[in-house]
């Protein structure tokens, strides 16, 4: 009689006939109808039916009655079957903060599983991503590390992105991240403990690049931390290469001077006949010689002082035609001669 008053829509009267014969379950149903939310979840709560929690939980969102609906929410959310269909229902209405609220609360449930730690991660990436490094910090261990991945690189967290490629052990990648993002994902403790268990050795040689551009300052320490993993003559090429772009662009031809007899100093041929090209127009070509005829280099210099000789032949040959042609224009100006008869007239 009850289930066909409830099909009729005669709530009242199914109200007293379920609660005559205990029928939880259909008694929170009917409750629901009749707008009494706080007797639907109480009854709810002696049925512990998931199918009933639902109903009376979809009810009380759609009544509005967020705190309601969150008391159902929590012995849902524990079903990792189930927290898909819930969440879908709260965001197809959008209810993100109370979906955000009720997940934050069921955290501390004793059957919390990873689908609620995750879930709540990606809410907080597109919602709340003041709160997402945070919950990270706490729970990293216990979300779905690849999807939160995803979900952060579609934010743009990129300090997020670099704290779980470290802990996914994507060291090369949070690397990448951090010289691509430097603003916002940059650390320098971090960055030098994760350097060093890059896979990519090559990730090494971009870092001290990216530590002139962006902190240069902090160069030394960088070197000291990567010196297990370098090659050391790459490395040496690698800033005298950087040291002869810094004399070239600053216009100091005293600079360049210096730099080359440094190299000459140090035994490095290779540098010294790379820089005669690098700050070729700041050098002096009779220094060069000199430098080249003391060190036993001028072999070595050649291709300067030939590059040197076709310069200078060059703008002897450009005088040349200019004075050429200067005679050629005094000749065509002079002035024909005057021829006089002998009375006088022209």
């Amino acid at each position: 009689v009850g289930d066909r008053c409830y099909e009729k829509g005669m709530y009242e009267a199914a109200k007293l006939l379920y609660s005559n014969v205990s029928n939880f379950a259909r008694l929170a149903s009917t409750l629901v109808h009749l707008g009494e939310y706080q007797a639907a979840v109480d009854n709810s709560r002696k049925a512990s039916s998931t199918r009933t929690w639902k109903e009376v939980c979809f009810a009380c969102v759609d009544g509005q009655e967020f705190h309601l609906a969150q008391l159902c929410g929590l012995h849902i959310v524990i079903h990792a079957d189930e927290l898909e269909e819930l969440m879908c229902y709260y965001q197809d209405r959008g209810y993100f903060e109370e979906l955000i609220s009720m997940l934050e609360a069921a955290l501390g449930l004793e059957r919390a599983h990873m689908g609620m730690f995750t879930e709540l991660a990606i809410l907080y990436s597109k919602f709340k991503p003041q709160k997402m490094l945070e919950h990270l910090e706490l729970f990293w261990s216990r979300v779905n590390i690849p999807k939160v991945l995803r979900a952060a690189e579609q934010a743009h967290l990129w300090a997020e992105l670099v704290f779980l490629y470290d802990k996914y052990e994507e060291y090369d990648n949070a690397v990448f991240t951090m010289m691509s993002h430097p603003t916002e994902a940059w650390k320098e403790g971090q960055f030098k403990d994760i350097i060093t268990k890059v896979a990519n050795v090559e990730l090494c040689y971009r870092a001290l690049q990216f530590y002139l551009d962006y902190k240069p300052l902090l160069i030394n320490d960088l070197v000291l931390v990567l010196s297990p993993r370098l090659d050391h003559t790459r490395t040496v090429s690698f800033f005298s290469k950087d040291a002869m772009q810094h004399a070239a662009e600053s216009r100091d031809a005293e600079l360049a001077q210096k730099l080359l007899q440094w190299f000459l100093e140090e035994g490095k041929r290779e540098c010294f006949a790379a820089s005669l090209f690098t700050c070729y127009d700041l050098l002096h070509p009779d220094m060069v010689l000199e430098l080249a005829w003391r060190h036993n280099l001028v072999d070595l210099a050649m291709p300067y002082f030939i590059q040197v000789m076709r310069e200078y032949l060059s703008k002897v040959d450009r005088l040349d035609a200019l004075e050429s042609l200067h005679k050629q224009e005094e000749h065509v100006m002079e002035p024909a001669p005057l021829m006089f008869d002998f009375d006088g007239h022209e």
